[in-house]
C-alpha cells in the first residue's frame, strides 16, 4: 500500500523521505524519467535501472490513444506490458489535452487526437478510469492547465473547474477496486491568491500526495521558486510534494528540493540529448553542444566525473561522430548520459547534505 515518511532534513526546506508503493519503495528526493508511451525513448528498462531510475512516468493521454488503456490492462497492466518492475506514475493527460487547444466545460474537455484527428470528450471520470486500466502506482487528477499570462478571472474560472474535477476524480477513485494512489494538482497560474486558494483546496481533499502544475513550473525557475514560496508552508509534512515538469537542468532539482519539494519529472534531459545537448555541470550552461567540430578529435568522456555507461566506454569524438552521422546508437548513449547526470547530481547533493548533518 501507499505511504510516505520523512527521514531527514536537507538545506533550506528540503527533506529526505521514502514513498511506499505496491511496486517498491522510492527514496526521495527523486527525479523521474519520462516514458510517455510506456518507454523512455531509445532506452530499455535495463538501461533505466542502470542510470539509477527509481520510478518512471507514462502518459494517460498517449496510452489511451495508442495502444488503448484497455489493451494495457489486457496485457496485465503497464508494469508487465513494458517489463518495468519498479513504481510508475501516470500523468492524467490534462497538460497534453491543454497543449492541443482543448475546449472545456464543467462537465469535461473536448480535444482532437494528434494522431488520427478524431475528436474526443473526456470527463474526469474517464481520465481516472483510463489510468486505473493502465495500472500505474500513482495517478494524477484531471486538471485544467492555464498559461501564465492569463487574466486573473480566466485563471480563476479554470481553477474552479479544476477543483470540481478533483472532487469527481476522488469520488471515482473511491469506487474503483484498486490500490493505486491519486495525487491532486495545485493550479492558479502566476496569481498568488489563486495558488494559495488551490493549495488549501487540494490539501483539504486529504489525498496521498500533492502536486504543483502549470506553465511556469520548471520552465522559469525564478517563477517556480516564487510559486513554491507561496504554498510550501500550507502543505502537510506527511505527504510527498511533486513539482510537475521540473528538470530542465541538473541544478534546477537542487533549487526545488531546497524549496521543500520531493518529486520531479521532465522530458528535457532526453529530448535535448537527442538534439545534441549533453549535460556537463562544469559549464555555466550545464551542457555542451556535441555537434561542434571541437569535439571531433576529443578523447575525453562527456563529463569526467560521470559514472554512466556512455562516459565509461566512449569518447566525445565517437559520440560526435554518431551524432553527425545520425546513427541510432547516438540516441541511446546520449539519453543514458543525460538521465544519469540528472539522477547522480541530485543523489550526490543529497548524500553530501546528509553526511554534513
Amino acid at each position: 500500500m501507499f505511504g510516505f515518511e520523512v527521514t531527514g532534513k536537507l538545506k533550506g526546506r528540503g527533506r529526505t523521505g521514502i514513498i511506499h508503493t505496491p511496486h517498491g519503495d522510492i527514496k526521495t528526493p527523486v527525479f523521474m524519467p519520462v516514458g510517455t508511451n510506456a518507454t523512455v525513448k531509445s532506452l530499455s528498462p535495463e538501461d533505466l535501472q542502470d542510470v539509477g531510475a527509481r520510478i518512471i512516468l507514462a502518459n494517460n493521454y498517449h496510452l489511451f490513444l495508442r495502444p488503448g488503456s484497455e489493451v494495457v490492462q489486457h496485457m496485465g497492466g503497464i508494469h508487465k506490458f513494458m517489463n518495468w518492475p519498479k513504481p510508475i506514475l501516470t500523468d492524467s493527460g490534462g497538460f497534453q489535452v491543454w497543449s492541443l487547444g482543448m475546449k472545456y466545460t464543467e462537465e469535461g474537455a473536448f480535444f482532437k487526437s494528434h494522431q488520427s484527428g478524431l475528436k474526443y470528450f473526456w470527463t474526469p471520470e474517464d481520465a481516472i478510469k483510463s489510468q486505473v486500466q493502465i495500472g500505474a502506482d500513482i495517478i494524477m487528477a484531471f486538471d485544467v492547465c492555464t498559461p501564465d499570462k492569463v487574466s486573473f478571472q480566466d485563471t480563476k474560472n479554470a481553477l474552479d473547474i479544476t477543483h470540481k474535477w478533483l472532487v469527481r476524480c476522488k469520488n471515482t477513485m473511491n469506487h474503483e477496486p484498486t490500490n493505486q494512489s491519486l495525487f491532486g494538482i495545485i493550479q492558479g497560474g502566476s496569481h498568488k491568491e489563486l495558488r494559495i486558494e488551490s493549495a488549501k483546496f487540494v490539501v483539504d481533499q486529504d489525498l496521498p500526495g500533492i502536486a504543483v502544475g502549470g506553465e511556469t513550473i520548471g520552465y522559469n525557475m525564478d517563477g517556480t521558486e516564487e510559486v513554491m514560496s507561496w504554498i510550501e508552508k500550507l502543505l502537510p509534512q506527511n505527504k510527498p510534494r511533486y513539482a510537475m515538469g521540473l528538470g530542465l537542468r541538473p541544478s534546477d532539482l537542487i533549487r526545488a528540493v531546497e524549496c521543500g519539494f520531493d518529486m520531479f519529472d521532465c522530458v528535457a534531459p532526453t529530448r535535448i540529448a537527442r538534439n545534441g545537448n549533453l549535460f556537463n555541470p562544469e559549464y555555466p550552461s550545464e551542457r555542451i553542444d556535441i555537434s561542434k567540430s571541437e569535439y571531433k578529435t576529443n578523447s575525453n568522456p562527456i563529463w569526467q566525473d560521470c559514472d554512466c555507461y556512455t562516459c565509461k566506454n566512449y569518447t566525445l569524438a565517437y559520440i560526435h561522430h554518431l551524432f553527425k552521422t545520425k546513427e541510432l546508437l547516438y540516441y541511446r548513449l546520449a539519453s543514458i548520459h543525460n538521465l544519469r547526470v540528472m539522477i547522480k547530481t541530485l543523489d550526490d547533493w543529497v548524500a553530501k547534505q546528509s553526511s554534513a548533518n
